[in-house]
Parts: C-alpha cells; sequence; structure tokens
C-alpha cells in the first residue's frame, strides 16, 4: 500500500489496544463511536422476523464492526449456516415503525404494535418485519439504522471505501467473498450486472479459486467491471498526458458541460470520486475517478439542483400543477382487485398531493372505501384516515388533498367528519386562513403543513333546508354528468343529502358544476370543477384559450372515463398543455402515462406541486394549447441528442439462458401537440452489456417549458412488438447538456440500476447554444 511504513514492534496489550482501536476506527468515522443507540445494536438483540400469522421465526440481529452492515442469523444452530444473511444501511429506503406493513397490519391488536418495525430496501429485495422484546429496543434500532442512513449519505466515496474494510465473520485472512465485494461496491454506489459480475469474480479474477479475492484481486475486479473505452475517449481528450487530469483540465470539462467552471468545484470532485490515496493528495483524476464521477448522481442528466423544492411556492394553489391520483385505495383494476391503505402510502411517498376516497356505508355505522356496486374489496375509511395522518407530509411538507366522493348516508358522513377531525387534528384546515374575502387561493407555503377536503358543501337557500338535507353532494362527477353517470361508470352513483358536519371541512377546494367560461371574474376562486378526460379535452380542442384562463384561477380535477374498467390511463400531457391541476391518474398502472407523471412532478424536489409557465398563470393570456406558433411560450429551440451507449441492460426473458437484448433507443418529446415527436435508433444485435450507438436524434420544440423528454429502450423483436426494457423521463427545462448518464427506470418507476445510457445533449437557439438549465428556462420564459 502507498505510504506505509514498517511496524515497530510492540507489546500483546498494545496489539490488543491497537486492535480495538482499529476495530472502533469505522465507528469513530461516522461520528458514532459514543450513540447509545449504535452500542445496542453492536450487541445485538433476539428478535421476531414476521410474514404472517403463521410464520414467525426468532433472529438475532447484530450491527458489524463496519458500522454499516447488519448480521442477521437463525437462533437454531441446525438451521445456521443456511439462515445467516447481512444487509447493509445503504441498501435500505427507510425504516416504518409499528405495524406499518401488509404483514403487520393484519396482525394488528395481537402485537405490540410499539416494538414492531419495518426495514423496507431499494429494488425487488422483500421487506422485513421484525417484533423486538421491548419498545425500547425497537426505538434503539430504528433510529440507529437512520442515523447510519444519513451519516453513510453525508460522505464521499474515499471515505465510504475505507469504511468497508475486509471484514467477515468467518476469515481474517484480508480476502473477501462476492458478497463482501459487493457490499463494498454498493457503498460507493456501483451497482453489478449480478450475471456478469459473478462471471468476471469466478473466471477471471478468482485464481486461487478458493471463492475470494486478496487486494490485488480486488483491484483488478474494480478496473475490470469500471472499464469503459467511450469515456477512456473523453477522458484523453481534456487529459494532456492520458494518465491523469489536473484539477485546471477538469475545469475545462466542466465548462463544456456547462457547469460550474471553478478550480474549487474541480478540486471538490476530486475529493468526492477519486479513489486513489496518491491522485486526490496530488489534486489529479485518474480514469477510475472520471468514471466515477461521470456515473454519479452529480453527473446525471437531471439538474441535481431541481431535485430539491427550488421554486417560487408563494403564488395561489391555481398556479400550479398538483400531483393527483384517481381511486388511490386500489391496487389494480376497478372490477375485482383489492382494495388496501397500502396505495395511499405508495402514493404519498412519491408526492402525490390528491388522494381520492369513495366512500360508501359500511356495517356497524363505519363507512368503508371501495369501488362502489364491484367485486373490489373494502378497505375501513378510519384506517385509511390513519395511514394518510401518518403518511401525509413524509416526501412534501405542502398541502395534501382529500378528494371524497360521497356515498354514504347522512348519518355515516358524520362518522366520516368525527375520524377526519379527531385523527387529523390539527393538520386538518377548518376554516379559512384569513377573514378578509378571498380574492385568490392560498399559496403551497401558506398552507404548509395542512390537509385540504374537497367536495360539495351545504349551500341552504333562505332558510328552506333542513340540518340533514342539501342540494349538492360530493362527487368527482359534476352535477351535469349525473343523468348519464350510470352509464358511464355504474360505480359512480352519488348520494343527494349532505352531513353539515362534513359540509364544514369543505374550505378551498369546494366543488361546484361547470357552468361554463362566462362571468370568470364573479367565480369565486375556491369553487372548483372536475371534468372527465372526455369533457377536458373538448374544451382544450373547442376553447382552449378561454380554458387557460379558467385555469389561471379556478382549479381544474380531471378523471378517467368510467370505461377504463383495467384502470388503464389517459395522457395527462394534453390536460397540462390546458393548464388544468389535479391532472389525477391511476398510479397502481404503470405504463407510458405513469411515466410522464413521474417526469411532470421529478423537478422541485418531488414534492407534487410543480410551477406552471407563466403564460399557464395569467387571467389575460392569449395561450392557446392547440395553436402555439409565434404566441406565448413561442421559443424554438432546437434539441441535440446523441445516444453514444447503454450499460448493463438486463435480461427480458430470463426463463432462456440464450436470450440476450437486441437494443435500440427511442427518444420522445411530449409537449404541445406541434412539439410531439419521437425518433429511435438503429438496434444493437445481442449486447445488453455495453451496446454502443453513436446515433445522433434531432428536434426542435416551439414551447419547451412544457416539453418533456422521454427516453425509452427497447428489446427489437422482428416477430412481436418489441420488450419494454427502461426509461427516464424528465421536463426539458431540467435537462443538462454535455456528456451524461440517463439511470434506468423499471416499467413501474422504481430503480433498474444499473442499466444506464451515456449521451451527450446539446441545446441552442436560432444558432446559439445555451449550455446552463437557468439560460434555458431564461429563455423560456422571454427573459433572455
Amino acid at each position: 500500500m502507498l505510504g506505509r511504513g514498517q511496524a515497530q514492534a510492540s507489546s500483546p496489550s498494545d496489539q490488543r489496544k491497537k486492535g480495538v482501536e482499529k476495530t472502533l476506527d469505522p465507528l469513530r468515522r461516522l461520528g458514532v463511536l459514543d450513540d447509545e443507540d449504535i452500542r445496542v445494536m453492536m450487541q445485538g438483540s433476539n428478535m421476531v422476523k414476521v410474514r404472517s400469522s403463521r410464520w414467525q421465526k426468532s433472529r438475532n440481529l447484530r450491527l458489524l464492526e463496519d458500522g454499516v452492515t447488519v448480521w442477521c442469523e437463525s437462533t437454531k444452530s441446525s438451521r445456521k449456516a443456511k439462515a445467516q444473511q447481512t444487509f447493509s444501511v445503504t441498501e435500505v429506503e427507510c425504516v416504518r415503525e409499528g405495524c406499518q406493513s401488509e404483514a403487520l397490519r393484519r396482525l394488528s391488536g395481537s402485537v405490540p404494535e410499539n416494538q414492531c418495525f419495518t426495514v423496507v430496501f431499494r429494488g425487488a429485495r422483500k421487506s422485513l418485519d421484525l417484533l423486538c422484546p421491548c419498545e425500547d429496543e425497537a426505538k434503539r434500532w430504528v433510529r440507529g439504522i437512520r442515523t447510519l442512513k444519513e451519516r453513510v449519505a453525508g460522505m464521499t466515496q474515499k471515505e465510504k471505501l475505507d469504511q468497508y474494510p475486509p471484514h467477515s465473520p468467518h476469515n481474517q485472512d484480508g480476502k473477501m467473498s462476492y458478497d463482501e465485494v459487493k457490499r463494498l461496491l454498493q457503498m460507493i454506489n456501483i451497482d453489478l450486472s449480478e450475471q456478469y459480475a459473478r462471471s468476471l469474480f469466478k473466471v477471471r479474477c478468482d485464481r486461487s479459486s478458493d471463492g475470494r479475492l486478496d487486494h490485488i484481486e480486488i483491484e483488478e475486479f474494480c478496473r475490470e467491471l469500471l472499464r469503459r473505452p467511450e469515456l477512456d475517449a473523453v477522458f484523453r481528450h481534456y487529459s494532456s498526458n492520458g494518465c491523469v487530469l489536473s484539477t485546471a483540465e477538469l475545469r475545462d470539462f466542466l465548462g463544456d458541460q456547462g457547469e460550474d467552471a471553478s478550480l474549487l468545484h474541480a478540486q471538490t470532485l476530486i475529493l468526492t470520486h477519486e479513489l486513489n490515496d496518491w491522485a486526490q493528495k496530488n489534486q489529479f483524476m485518474t480514469q477510475n475517478g472520471f468514471t466515477m464521477y461521470m456515473l454519479s448522481l452529480e453527473n446525471d442528466v437531471f439538474n441535481p439542483d431541481h431535485a430539491r423544492v427550488n421554486q417560487d411556492m408563494s403564488r395561489p394553489l391555481a398556479h400550479y400543477f398538483i400531483s393527483s391520483s384517481h381511486n388511490t385505495y386500489l391496487t389494480k383494476d376497478q372490477v375485482t382487485s383489492a382494495s388496501s391503505t397500502e396505495p395511499y402510502i405508495r402514493a404519498l411517498n412519491q408526492g402525490c398531493r390528491c388522494v381520492e376516497l369513495d366512500c360508501w356505508d359500511g356495517d356497524k355505522g363505519e363507512p368503508v372505501i371501495y369501488h362502489g356496486h364491484t367485486l373490489t374489496s373494502k378497505v375501513p375509511f378510519k384506517e385509511v384516515i390513519e395511514t394518510i395522518n401518518q403518511y401525509a407530509f413524509k416526501a412534501s411538507p405542502y398541502p395534501l388533498i382529500l378528494s371524497l366522493e360521497n356515498h354514504c348516508s347522512v348519518e355515516q358522513q358524520a362518522v366520516m367528519a368525527k375520524h377526519l377531525r379527531t385523527i387529523l387534528g390539527s393538520k386538518l384546515l377548518t376554516k379559512p386562513l384569513s377573514d378578509r374575502p378571498l380574492k385568490d387561493l392560498p399559496s403551497p407555503e401558506e398552507l404548509r403543513g395542512y390537509i385540504l377536503i374537497k367536495g360539495k358543501k351545504e349551500t341552504p337557500h333562505l332558510g328552506q333546508l333542513g340540518k340533514n338535507s342539501s342540494y349538492t353532494s360530493f362527487s368527482s362527477s359534476s352535477e351535469d354528468e349525473l343523468a348519464s353517470s350510470n352509464k358511464k361508470d355504474p360505480g359512480k352513483v352519488v348520494c343527494t343529502k349532505l352531513s353539515p358536519e362534513l359540509s364544514e371541512l369543505v374550505v378551498y377546494c369546494r366543488s361546484v358544476p361547470f357552468r361554463g367560461f362566462e362571468n370568470e371574474s364573479e367565480k369565486r376562486p375556491n369553487e372548483m370543477s372536475s371534468f372527465s378526460e372526455s369533457d377536458a379535452l373538448r374544451l382544450i380542442k373547442d376553447s382552449g384559450k378561454l380554458f387557460v384562463r379558467h385555469n389561471s384561477r379556478q382549479l381544474s380535477r380531471i378523471y378517467p372515463s368510467g370505461q377504463r374498467l383495467q384502470s388503464s390511463n389517459y395522457d395527462p400531457q394534453e390536460m397540462w398543455n390546458g393548464g388544468c391541476q389535479m391532472v389525477a391518474l391511476n398510479f397502481q398502472t404503470p405504463g407510458e402515462q405513469m411515466d410522464l407523471n413521474q417526469g411532470r412532478f421529478l423537478p422541485n424536489g418531488r414534492c407534487g406541486y410543480v410551477l406552471k409557465p407563466g403564460f399557464l398563470c395569467s387571467s389575460t393570456s392569449n395561450f392557446n394549447p392547440e395553436n402555439t406558433g409565434g404566441g406565448p411560450g413561442h421559443v424554438p429551440t432546437q434539441l441535440t441528442i446523441r445516444i453514444i451507449s447503454a450499460q448493463q441492460l438486463p435480461k427480458i426473458n430470463t426463463d432462456k439462458a440464450s436470450s440476450i437484448v437486441d437494443p435500440q433507443v427511442w427518444v420522445e418529446i411530449h409537449g404541445v401537440a406541434i412539439d410531439n415527436s419521437r425518433n429511435k435508433t438503429h438496434r444493437i444485435d445481442n449486447n445488453g452489456f455495453n451496446p454502443r450507438w453513436d446515433c445522433t436524434l434531432s428536434f426542435q420544440l416551439q414551447v419547451p417549458e412544457l416539453a418533456l423528454v422521454r427516453f425509452v429502450v427497447e428489446d427489437h423483436d422482428h416477430t412481436a412488438k418489441n420488450d419494454f426494457v427502461g426509461q427516464f423521463t424528465l421536463p426539458f427545462t431540467s435537462l443538462r447538456t454535455g456528456y451524461r448518464h440517463v439511470h434506468l427506470l423499471k416499467a413501474d418507476g422504481s430503480s433498474l440500476s444499473p442499466a444506464t445510457l451515456f449521451i451527450h445533449v446539446k441545446v441552442s437557439r436560432k444558432g446559439v447554444p445555451i449550455k446552463t438549465v437557468s439560460e434555458r428556462m431564461a429563455l423560456a420564459k422571454g427573459k433572455a
């Protein structure tokens, strides 16, 4: 090793002391040496692993000396060898306290909730449901895992690498097994293609054939795993000697990328991503360090500045696109699937800010939620509200809207109101923020931390209505459509009486029927209308400019046609083009439409609120989504994308050992009608590991502020429809120029890591290159 001198002789006691100190080094580096929670984790705890009421097994969990690995073993010695498992805190997505998984919720009441917690992993690994012997121990493990996750996230790549020395409970010879090497690489954010990595480990690097690698073999394994000829070519272009990048050379590269081209930024990147001690000390970046940087999220095609809340959150609610879910309670189709609280958790964790609750009378006076007059199962209204209360603001601090579709009797509506008040408490908005007359809706910032109820509000006329009567009801469809609602959607039958207790909870989202665009200035800002997808499309096509003006001040919610029995989705882009805020989709149904929704709400910290372009926020706007040439938002822009290569694309047909991907890449533009376009590369036969295209695709955008860019990788098939491999969608205004990696996602929106695309992006207007995202956004807003 570099810089290591000859050790002096020492006494056995000194050696033991040094051994203890060395063991404590990882904890010291993490800053948790004196953390009592971590000490409890290192001592170990006997817990019960729970899968169901019948499957509950004793397990011993212990944090290893590296401070990041948890050792989990069976207490039965006969099965110990098979049952021993580990997981790293770097693999943990989150930790849920109490009975917050499907398995633990089914046991709620039979197990002490304050002694339970769930470890949720990233990717396909199953969650781990655990029951501790006491509440204090459960809390210490929950806090401890969260603390370690936070500390590791703040470390540099080099610090992470130092954090995981070759430890193993079974050997102390400095060699590492495949699983240990895999965990080492996961620490520095290198995910592996399992088949390729195992083959590389066994066939090319494990020369002793004992299933373990020594230090030299580990370096060779990493070097081979990171080998990228196309990245090396970029590296050599900027390196004067072809071996390392100086700080000044790295700065030049950053300048061409349209990034902060200061020496300080270049030095920071070297300290963060360079793994070689000598190079880091002398402020050089090696090829491996460059590869690490290029694969990191810092070099992602998505602007990292947009990964936090960065937009003005003080504008009226009507000025934002709001992430919205339809039939949120369903797990699949709207005829036979299960209703559950789990979809609410998933939607809220994705930043969804408007969820739907279809409420019906239930047994014993307790309302239930399900898709009425179908075979979908029922879930108690109270249980859904309890779940919403717990997860409402986990992913976003901004207001959550509950869209109630009420089919309940007056009596059970009163029960709903009671549960809303009792469970949600101070989170529930029950009165206006101000006594002053309402000119505009409050802002997301003003409503931060509040839950709003969307529905009909009681409007007595001259005392004609009794306490238990009303002309209107809660519904996601407008009154104009009630006559035909049975034909469109047999499950959408609404009540005719409204409980005053429930009516009182409607403040800023009062559902009213849409009566046309006349007298727009007289409409109250707190009145909103819901539109079926077909009615919304008709308004956009026939009266686009008027609909945009309407949506600059009033909230609109769009919902799917009742004929979509399989919970399919419509194209949300057309609704966003018209300024509609709540474009409700079936979150449980993956596909292109949900890809677009995920891309639309990717920026602004994924908080579920995205500020609409200025031309969609003015009550005098002349923007017409059906005729955009030369009007507001018209900023002709050339987008050029070179698809260079892909890395570690997975097999689609895993049943066939010989199945290899024949990949091709589509780039799609989703925006106003004139901008909608798609183009593709040629296919590469039999290469999913490192296919190379070097194919340039160009697009002309007229309204770039509304455009989404979608990358799709398919497995080409001569005889059938191409198979979907992965995709990634983002707004044009969040797209970064230069050499970038696109980290692909699965059909359900989860990570497809380590699968990536390597691309080069160029943006120009009238022949003038636009490098930075801020320049591009300024141009799109007409400020440059």
